[in-house]
């Protein structure tokens, strides 16, 4: 199988205006997007498009409703001037628990017939219901590390305590036996915010997944708690808040 478990550790750092971090662990999974329904076949706590206590639905992610993810993949390249069709398509995401979740970055990871990176698709949900896909190419990787360098400028509003002005830097690998994602943040003055996630591959087994549900049951739960938690954090450290500004329609 292509598709792929990981669990690992999130941080964060905040630089400017307070010092603030948090580190939480999670689990997350590889889907291969021609994998999902056997996924489902195989193993008896997964579920594709239906309830399970866990499972994946296509309409956690995309843009138009009803539109194949894979079409939606290809759409998003080709609306970027990436004429390359991927071979693979791999969506590093959280799944489905108990119904519910919520996906601050899933990464879609397009794949040429040798397993090369070609772009990817870094797809942003905010909490106040909207989402936007930064679509990435991949210009260069490094041979001695095979980590990706990326860039953009921030285009969704994320949190009431980052402005707009302000610019990503990506580090990533294609996921193997460690998946590594580190996300920098500048504005104007410099750094401002890191976030990582570094994770250790786990075997995909009915057997591997009911021991991560056991281990975070209320993950999902968890990830949208964990965003309100620490804003409050924020704010009682006098960490200016700034007004929500809507995505605009493209």
């Amino acid at each position: 199988m292509k598709s792929q478990l990981y669990a690992g550790q999130v941080r964060h750092k905040r630089f400017r205006p307070a010092v603030h971090e948090l580190n939480y662990s999670v689990f997350s999974m590889l889907v291969a997007l021609d994998e999902r329904e056997s996924l489902a076949s195989r193993f008896w706590l997964f579920s594709y498009n239906r309830w399970n206590l866990i499972s994946f639905y296509d309409k956690d992610f995309g843009e138009v409703e009803n539109e194949p993810l894979d079409a939606y993949v290809h759409r998003k390249l080709q609306e970027a001037g990436i004429t390359q069709v991927p071979h693979t398509i791999l969506l590093s995401c959280y799944p489905r628990i108990f119904g519910y979740t919520f996906n601050p970055l899933s990464l879609f990871y397009c794949l040429d017939e040798a397993g090369h990176p070609i772009a990817i698709l870094h797809e942003v949900h905010n909490t106040f219901r909207e989402r936007y896909t930064y679509v990435l190419p991949v210009n260069e990787l490094c041979e001695q590390s095979n980590y990706i360098n990326q860039s953009a400028k921030k285009q969704l509003f994320v949190s009431p305590f980052a402005h707009m002005d302000m610019n990503y830097e990506f580090r990533l690998n294609v996921p193997d036996d460690k998946q590594v994602l580190v996300i920098k943040t500048h504005d104007k003055q410099g750094l401002v915010i890191t976030a990582s996630y570094i994770a250790q591959q786990q075997v995909l087994s009915a057997s591997s997944l009911l021991k991560h549900f056991c281990l975070m049951p209320l993950l999902s739960l968890k990830v949208v708690a964990g965003i309100h938690w620490e804003a409050a954090r924020l704010w009682f450290k006098r960490v200016p808040v700034v007004r929500h500004q809507p995505l605009k329609n493209k």
